[in-house]
């Protein structure tokens, strides 16, 4: 896995003036600091760089074996994926609440007919609680995130890509799908398979330091 040119110019950007804010950082590159937020988390995981809280930035160079990061392009995410928790489109927000917490979970994913609908997080579920709603009688598919608004991947995505969007997108999740099939010219539909969560990539992470 090569780093791309804009993570090659904060690592130098870092090396001349560390310690370097990411407001620095996004200012000199002419992006928005949102823009920087999954480059320099991958930048830190792989530990080239380090961020200090309240002070920056700095270079440590201490960049993690080349196999590891080439297993991160080459793991699939249907080796690594798990089973995603989802309800149907009518199940009430508070029954839905109680399965996010009994599966201890941050996410859950919508289906109706075995298709795959929208999504619906703990900020979701806060929201329409603290609002005054009747959650007793409102059900999730009016509160959720539908498709195509869900950012999603495939199992053959590579586990370096699907970190990237977990980061890039704040997201505790991704659904990973497949498409279905049909005759019909509808816009197009899927099942979801599995998912891949940050606790997902955390373990892979550990796995391939640990082997190395």
């Amino acid at each position: 896995m090569k780093l791309t040119s804009r993570q090659e110019e904060i690592i130098r950007l870092v090396k001349e003036g560390q310690p370097v804010t990411s407001e620095a950082l996004a200012s000199k590159l002419g992006v928005t600091r949102a823009a920087l937020r999954a480059d320099l988390a991958i930048l830190t995981m792989i530990g080239i760089l380090d961020a200090r809280p309240k002070v920056g930035y700095v270079y440590v160079g201490r960049k993690l074996n080349s196999d590891i990061l080439d297993n991160l392009s080459n793991i699939k995410a249907e080796t690594i994926m798990s089973k995603p928790a989802t309800v149907n489109e009518s199940t009430t927000v508070y029954d839905a609440i109680v399965f996010l917490f009994l599966n201890d979970i941050g996410t859950i994913f919508v289906e109706n007919n075995d298709i795959l609908v929208g999504a619906v997080s703990r900020k979701d579920f806060l929201k329409i609680a603290i609002g005054g709603t009747d959650i007793h009688k409102v059900p999730v598919g009016v509160i959720m995130t539908r498709m195509p608004n869900i950012i999603y991947g495939f199992q053959e995505d590579s586990a370096y890509s699907l970190a990237k969007k977990i980061i890039e997108h704040e997201i505790d999740s991704i659904p990973i799908v497949e498409k279905i099939e049909e005759d019909s010219k509808e816009k197009d539909k899927y099942k979801i398979v599995g998912k891949i969560s940050k606790t997902n990539i955390t373990k892979l992470f550990v796995k391939l330091g640990e082997s190395n």
